[in-house]
């Protein structure tokens, strides 16, 4: 796989709030890429989708819907913790329509970047597009509910961002239209830190083919901790520099070092592989429902594929994030 695409699907916003909670945003608005994708890739002529078993396994009815996970994704738990629909539909998704939208929607594409070559790699969905998909959305809100309430509606949502590591911090810097969300509206926006990402099990696979054991890689964990100092930095000069805005920084780099280091004080058996198929490197269409070495029960894996978590791994960080980052929202 393309070595972009390998440091796209590195980056995770691990996201939710305490059930119960009384909602005090109108709706969940989720951009990025696969951490976050609830299906919008099913549209799309690409390689990169996961709308097939065992895939969503543990989704509700079992059903495949494109999230690269066997069951839900941190913006489907954030959505239900504020009270909302348990689930955020993507956009392109012809199976809702604006109706379905007006308390969340999901322009999320797996495999993207800020920057349009990442996306033309596989032929997803490039953030700038997402972003034209945004503002369509805000047009058609305003011809549903009407101007003042499309206002309140996209002014108080919670905006929620999962981009690539490398291609986030240089188009960031670079890109003239950096502010592009702020001026469209959003105030309440999640950016999301690095996980250790020489923990995820491709990476693990190939030191070991590399002759190095098969542990966690930790240059590569040493290049998400300073991704995540140069982020908070970021977060630090945005809510300095932008009247009326709120952004926080989603750190999970710490508490999934704890998870794989000592899983089994977090109810896991296996951290080391996935659950999908070997568990080695697999992802994707690598990981059909006719591959007869996928574990029978995710729960006691960290890793659904090779480069996701399992939604009981999202759920214990989620909680940690909350706790640290996200109460500012409750």
């Amino acid at each position: 796989m393309h070595k972009p695409i390998l440091f796209l699907l590195l980056v995770h916003i691990i996201l939710t709030l305490v059930p119960g909670a009384t909602a005090k945003v109108s709706a969940i608005i989720v951009f990025g890429d696969s951490s976050v994708d609830s299906g919008n890739n099913n549209q799309l002529s690409t390689l990169l989708k996961s709308n097939f078993q065992p895939y969503g396994r543990d989704f509700y009815g079992g059903k495949p819907t494109g999230r690269f996970c066997n069951g839900r994704i941190p913006p489907d738990f954030i959505s239900e913790a504020f009270g909302l629909k348990p689930a955020v539909p993507a956009y392109l998704d012809p199976m809702y329509n604006i109706s379905d939208f007006v308390d969340g929607v999901n322009f999320a594409s797996a495999g993207t970047g800020y920057d349009s070559a990442t996306s033309d790699v596989l032929s997803v969905i490039p953030f700038m597009r997402e972003l034209e998909y945004y503002k369509e959305y805000q047009s058609k809100l305003k011809a549903h509910v009407g101007d003042e309430k499309a206002k309140e509606i996209t002014s108080e949502a919670l905006y929620l961002l999962s981009l690539g590591t490398n291609d986030f911090l240089e188009n960031y810097y670079t890109m003239p239209d950096r502010r592009k969300l702020y001026e469209l509206g959003a105030r309440k926006i999640s950016l999301g830190g690095l996980p250790p990402m020489g923990c995820l099990p491709l990476e693990r696979t190939a030191d070991f083919f590399r002759g190095q054991g098969g542990e966690c890689n930790e240059n590569y964990n040493r290049v998400a901790l300073n991704f995540n100092s140069k982020l908070s930095g970021l977060v630090k000069n945005l809510n300095q520099e932008l009247s009326g805005i709120k952004v926080v920084l989603s750190n999970p780099y710490n508490i999934l070092k704890q998870i794989v280091h000592k899983p089994s004080l977090y109810g896991f058996e296996v951290a080391g592989i996935a659950c999908c198929s070997s568990g080695l490197f697999e992802m994707s269409y690598m990981c059909d429902r006719l591959n007869p070495f996928t574990c029978t029960d995710a729960d006691k894996y960290v890793f659904w594929d090779s480069f996701h978590p399992s939604q009981k791994t999202n759920k214990i960080v989620s909680d940690y994030v909350i706790k640290n980052a996200l109460h500012v929202f409750l």
